[in-house]
């Protein structure tokens, strides 16, 4: 059973990304790669070894969903999981990306002290997880 250690994040807003890493780096002990756009994380990818991408859907320049399709055919990361962060509160829009491979969408503003749960309970929904 893999233990969730290491996390991709990608989010445009500052604040976010500095909340985001206080939150898993602090509270859940993850080991946080952090980016500011779509474009930034993919000419930096290579190397890393996330074993979840965490991407703003909402982003300038590139979508997080679009930044998930190029991240997936960069080699060593084809099987990564992805959870979108967003703003968009419908649960049509939630339920579409679940469908198309994400773990889940956690909506924007999130608990700071939440953030941990909701990401350890996406990753309880992959197979031989822990």
């Amino acid at each position: 059973m893999a233990k969730l250690e290491r996390i991709l994040h990608v989010d445009d807003d500052e604040d976010i990304r500095t909340l985001t890493k206080m939150a898993l780096e602090l509270v859940g002990k993850y080991q946080i790669d952090q980016f500011g756009s779509g474009e930034e994380a993919l000419s930096a990818c290579e190397g890393l070894t996330p074993q979840l991408f965490l991407l703003d859907y909402m982003m300038p320049g590139m979508s997080g969903e679009e930044l998930w399709r190029r991240l997936q055919v960069v080699p060593g990361l084809e099987q990564i999981p992805v959870v979108f962060m967003t703003a968009k509160t419908e649960q049509s829009f939630s339920q579409r990306l679940i469908d198309e491979g994400a773990l889940d969408v956690i909506t924007k503003p999130f608990e700071i002290g939440e953030l941990c749960r909701q990401i350890e309970a996406a990753w309880a929904k992959l197979p031989g997880t822990s």
